[in-house]
């Protein structure tokens, strides 16, 4: 088959890859439309240290069914799929206790680490075990699916957040998950929505999705603006969706006394965080790992037109021009936003 290969750090080579091998309880899936994940983006300097190479990344995506291992038996050749970034064991203890996305023996399409290497959907077919696949509603498009996955993660974020009826919300980050967040969170019946970025299109995408009040943090201070906004309280709930250290100290400086903090991003492996206003403010600081079961619901609500897909999509390509893609990602190119893979 065909796979777009991180062959080393920084270098994407499109090329001839084995054909994976199927087992027992896995299918294969030609891939139809893969999403170019901001986490590979970050991965191929080898800055995150989850991407060694040689690897073919992606784990955003959607396909058919071609083929089967002999256990499988409520999927069939044709079905149109997509699938759960994370790979878990269902005898583990995490997952018995509903938290399959905190299991230890979790594995993430498309990664790679010391601990394990899983190949991802930059390529024609990928191996997929049946319990994490979900069937595709018959008015949701291949490429819409491909997007189940970062809308699953907002909407894990979301749910974590124990977001009440008119609570005021602050997303810190307006990229694809930011922007998901806030599509989800409106339709929580949230109260006031205030946008922070440091770029004018995803602020202004932001507000086209439902944000109240758009703020960029390199022309307005921005809790003083949420603090001005807030009646002087301070927002609610606020969503940390970038994984900085500047994002992570507004988000804290953003959110009321007893608020919720939610630390949805994780580009930084460290960040400072002021104990002592965390400590006096009774502030909850709340992680949000992936997903976890929510994809059902996710592909529920593009099937009813409740969550805005095409307009993230900034360009569909084939596979093989993968490396510009890439290319034009990592460089901050202007005005981009997700960049869909057609194998």
């Amino acid at each position: 088959m065909k796979a777009l290969v991180l062959e080393e750090y920084n270098k994407l080579v499109y090329r001839d890859w084995p054909d994976p091998e199927t087992g027992p309880d896995e299918v294969l899936v030609k891939v139809h439309a893969t999403g170019i994940c901001g986490s590979d983006v970050h991965g191929i300097d080898g800055s995150t240290g989850r991407r060694i190479p040689p690897l073919i990344m992606g784990h955003e995506a959607a396909g058919v069914i071609v083929g089967k291992g002999s256990t499988v038996t409520k999927w069939k050749e044709g079905d149109r799929v997509t699938f759960d970034s994370t790979i878990y064991p269902l005898d583990d203890w995490y997952t018995l206790k509903g938290l399959y996305n905190l299991s230890d023996n979790r594995m993430v399409l498309g990664v790679a680490t010391n601990e394990y290497r899983r190949h991802g959907t930059f390529a024609e077919f990928v191996n997929i075990p049946q319990h994490i696949l979900y069937r595709i509603p018959n008015n949701v498009s291949f490429t819409q699916a491909a997007m189940v996955e970062p809308a699953a993660v907002a909407a894990h974020a979301v749910n974590l957040s124990c977001i009440n009826w008119n609570d005021s919300v602050v997303v810190a980050g307006t990229g694809i998950i930011g922007l998901f967040i806030i599509q989800i969170a409106r339709s929580r019946g949230c109260g006031n929505i205030f946008a922070i970025d440091i770029d004018d299109f995803k602020l202004e995408k932001a507000k086209n999705f439902g944000a109240d009040f758009v703020i960029n943090s390199l022309s307005e201070n921005a809790p003083e603006r949420i603090m001005e906004l807030t009646s002087g309280r301070g927002a609610d709930i606020v969503f940390e969706a970038a994984g900085l250290q500047e994002t992570v100290s507004i988000s804290i400086d953003s959110v009321r006394k007893g608020g919720t903090v939610v630390l949805v991003g994780n580009i930084s492996p460290v960040v400072q965080i002021p104990l002592q206003s965390v400590v006096t403010r009774q502030v909850k600081i709340q992680g949000s790992c992936a997903l976890c079961g929510e994809y059902s619901s996710v592909l529920d609500m593009m099937a009813r037109g409740e969550v805005n897909v095409e307009s993230l999509v900034s360009a569909e390509a084939p596979l093989s021009e993968g490396a510009e893609w890439f290319k034009k990602l990592y460089n901050r190119e202007s005005q981009l936003l997700k960049v869909i893979l057609k194998p």
